[in-house]
C-alpha cells in the first residue's frame, strides 16, 4: 500500500493537525520495512511533532532498540555523536542507549572518538557526563589505518586544532601521553600555542620523541620550535631537557665513544669533546641557583601551581624559578 502511494507522488512528510508524520507512525509501530521505504524515497528523519519529538524519540518511547548496531559495529549513539546532535544523544541516553563493549570492539572506536572527530563539544560533554571513558583507545585495526597510528580522542582534538574539545578532554582526565606520536608534538608542529600550553599544564611529556621519524632520543619538539621563540620558551619553561640535544645513543660517526678521535680533530680542528669547557656559559650565580632548584624539584612539581604556592618563598622568587620573565605566551595572555 505504501509503495503504491509513493508511486503516485504522495507527500512523504505531510503531517496531520498534531504535526504527526508517516515516519512518526512507522516508528511507533516498529515497522522497519516502512521506515526503510520512506527513507529510500527521501523521507525526513528529523521531522518533529507538535511536542518537538522526532521519529527516533517515538521509536525509543515505544520500545525501539536503541542498542541496535550496524554490521560494522556502529551504534545509534555513535552516529548521533558524530552527527553533532546533542538532543538525540540525550534521548538515547535517557532510554538506555549506552554502547555495549562488544559494539565498541567491533566498530573499533567509541562515541567519544566520534564526537571529537566531528568537533562536537556539546555532544562530548554529554558523553563524559554519562560516564564514557576519555582515555578509550582505538582498536589496532583502526589505529593502523592512520599513518600516525593515533589512539586517543585527545589526539583527534589536537589534530583538528580544536581548543575547546582539547580543554574538555583534559579537564575530564585525558592522558596526553598515550599515543605513539605524542599529542604535544602535533600541537607544536601546528604552531598552536594554546593547545601546547594546555597539554603541558596537564602533564604532557615535554621531552618526548618519535622513534619512527629518527632513531635517536633527540627531543623531537625542538625541531618544530627553533623559529618560534614563544613556542621555544613554552617548552623550555616546562622542563625541556636541553642536555638531550647534545647526547647520542649511537656514539660518534665511527660508532665509537663520544671522545673525538685524532682523525676528527684533524678534519675539524678546535671542535673537541671539551668544546663546552672551552666556551663556558657566563651564567650568574642567581641563575645557577635557579637551575639547581628546578632540578631538585622536578618537572612535575614545577608544573603544578598548587604545589608551587605551598613553597615558603616570596612570589617574586617563585616567578623567577618558573622563568616567568621569559614566558612570552603568558605575557601576551596576561597570565599570572
Amino acid at each position: 500500500m505504501v509503495s503504491a502511494l509513493l508511486k503516485h507522488n504522495t507527500s512523504l512528510d505531510q503531517p496531520c493537525v498534531k504535526r504527526w508524520s508517516a515516519m512518526h507512525e512507522a516508528a511507533k509501530q516498529g515497522r522497519k520495512d516502512i521506515i526503510a521505504l520512506l527513507l529510500n524515497n527521501g523521507g525526513n528523519v528529523h521531522l518533529k511533532d507538535g511536542f518537538g519529538v522526532t521519529p527516533l524519540g517515538v521509536a525509543a518511547e515505544y520500545g525501539g532498540d536503541v542498542l541496535a548496531v550496524a554490521d560494522d559495529g556502529a551504534s545509534v549513539l555513535f552516529e548521533a555523536a558524530g552527527g553533532g546532535n546533542p538532543d538525540c544523544i540525550s534521548l538515547l541516553l535517557e532510554y538506555g542507549g549506552i554502547t555495549s563493549k562488544h559494539a565498541i570492539q567491533k566498530s573499533g572506536l567509541t562515541p567519544i572518538h566520534s564526537a571529537v572527530d566531528g568537533q562536537n563539544a556539546q555532544c562530548l560533554e554529554l558523553l563524559i557526563e554519562n560516564g564514557f571513558d576519555v582515555n578509550s583507545l582505538l582498536s589496532d585495526h583502526i589505529s593502523e589505518s592512520y599513518d600516525d597510528e593515533r589512539k586517543t580522542a585527545l589526539y583527534f582534538a589536537v589534530c583538528n586544532n580544536d581548543i575547546l574539545c582539547t580543554e574538555i578532554l583534559l579537564a575530564a582526565g585525558a592522558d596526553p601521553n598515550l599515543d605513539p606520536l605524542n599529542c604535544l608534538l602535533v600541537a607544536v608542529r601546528a604552531n598552536n600555542h594554546e593547545i601546547v600550553r594546555l597539554l603541558l599544564a596537564h602533564g604532557a611529556n615535554v621531552n618526548c620523541y618519535f622513534m619512527h621519524v629518527n632513531d635517536t632520543r633527540f627531543p623531537s619538539a625542538i625541531q618544530y620550535a627553533l623559529n618560534d621563540e614563544v613556542m621555544l620558551r613554552l617548552l623550555l619553561n616546562n622542563g625541556y631537557q636541553v642536555e638531550m640535544c647534545f647526547e647520542c645513543m649511537h656514539g660518534d660517526i665511527f660508532g665509537n665513544s663520544f671522545v673525538w678521535s685524532e682523525i676528527e680533530e684533524e678534519v675539524l680542528p678546535g671542535w673537541t669533546s671539551c668544546v663546552i669547557k672551552d666556551n663556558p656559559n657566563p651564567c650568574s650565580l642567581k641563575h645557577l641557583c635557579r637551575l639547581k632548584i628546578r632540578r631538585l624539584m622536578g618537572v612535575q612539581r614545577l608544573c603544578q601551581p598548587t604545589l608551587m604556592e605551598k613553597l615558603s618563598l616570596p612570589p617574586t622568587i617563585q616567578r623567577y624559578i618558573l622563568f616567568k620573565e621569559y614566558d612570552l605566551y603568558g605575557q601576551e595572555l596576561k597570565l599570572p
